[in-house]
C-alpha cells in the first residue's frame, strides 16, 4: 500500500512568529512542499497560537492542492474553526493546553461520549476524522466505536526504544495495526519519525496510509534542503 507523506508545517510557523510578518513565508512553503512531492500538509493550531494562528487557516485551505489535516484537541473554538474550513481531513488530539507537543492519545472508552458527538459533527460536513491513539487495542476497538474513519498512532515511545531494539518497539504496533485492519479503520502515524526509524516503521505496519512529520522534516532541511529532504522521506516510504 503507497503510504502518504504529510508535512505538518507548525515549526515553520514557530520559526515566523519570533519575529514581525511572514519570513520564512509559510504559505509559499506550504506551496513547495506539495510541488516538491507532499502528499498532504498537516496543521496543529494550539490555543496559545505559538506556532500555527487561527488566521492561518484560511489561508492554507485556500492554496493546499493535496489533502490538508488540521489536528487538536476537540475545543468549541477548534471544532468551529474545521467546521468552518472544511479541511480533507481532522485529527482528534487530546492536549492540555500547556502541552509542549502531543505525547499521548485518547483514552477512546473514558471520552467515547465527547468523540462520538465530535466525530458526529464533522461527518455531517464531509471531513474523514482521524483519532489520535497509543497502540493498544482497547483503544483501538474504542476508535471504532466512535465511528472515527481513521487511528493515528502516537509513534514517540517507539522512536525512543527504535535504536535499543526496533522488534520490541514496533511490536505494540503491529499489534493494533492488525486490530485496525479488521475493524476497517484506516492508519496513520506520527511523532518523532524520522530518516533512520522510517523506512523499518513503514515495513513493519500493514496497511499505514498516511505519516504526518514536522520537526524531523524541518530540522533535517536545515542540512539538506526541504526539497531534497522530502524526496528522501518519499524514498523511506517506498520500501
Amino acid at each position: 500500500m503507497k503510504t502518504r507523506l504529510s508535512v505538518n508545517i507548525n515549526k515553520v510557523a514557530l520559526l515566523r512568529n519570533s519575529r514581525l510578518g511572514n519570513y520564512p513565508d509559510l504559505f509559499q512553503f506550504a506551496k513547495d512542499c506539495e510541488h516538491f512531492g507532499a502528499q498532504g500538509i498537516t496543521i496543529h493550531p494550539r490555543p496559545d497560537q505559538r506556532h500555527i494562528r487561527y488566521s492561518d487557516v484560511p489561508i492554507l485551505k485556500a492554496l493546499v492542492t493535496t489533502e490538508l489535516n488540521i489536528e487538536g484537541n476537540p475545543t468549541p473554538d477548534f471544532v468551529n474553526l474545521v467546521l468552518d474550513t472544511l479541511p480533507a481531513q481532522c485529527t482528534l488530539v487530546p492536549d492540555a493546553e500547556n502541552v509542549l507537543t502531543s505525547d499521548s492519545g485518547w483514552d477512546t472508552i473514558r471520552n467515547k461520549s465527547l468523540l462520538r458527538d465530535t466525530v458526529d459533527r464533522l461527518h455531517n460536513a464531509g471531513i474523514r476524522v482521524s483519532l489520535f491513539v497509543d497502540p493498544i487495542p482497547e483503544m483501538v476497538n474504542g476508535a471504532k466505536e466512535t465511528g472515527a474513519d481513521c487511528v493515528e498512532f502516537y509513534t514517540g515511545d517507539y522512536a525512543k526504544l527504535f535504536s535499543i531494539d526496533r522488534e520490541k518497539a514496533v511490536a505494540p504496533h503491529i499489534e493494533a495495526a492488525l486490530i485496525a485492519n479488521d475493524v476497517e479503520l484506516m492508519i496513520n502515524a506520527g511523532h518523532d519519525l524520522n530518516l533512520k526509524n522510517l523506512a523499518y516503521y513503514k515495513s513493519a505496519i500493514p496497511n499505514l496510509a498516511e505519516v504526518s512529520i514536522g520537526h524531523a522534516i524541518v530540522a533535517d532541511a536545515l542540512y539538506y534542503g526541504i526539497e531534497n529532504v522530502i524526496q528522501m522521506y518519499l524514498h523511506q516510504l517506498k520500501t
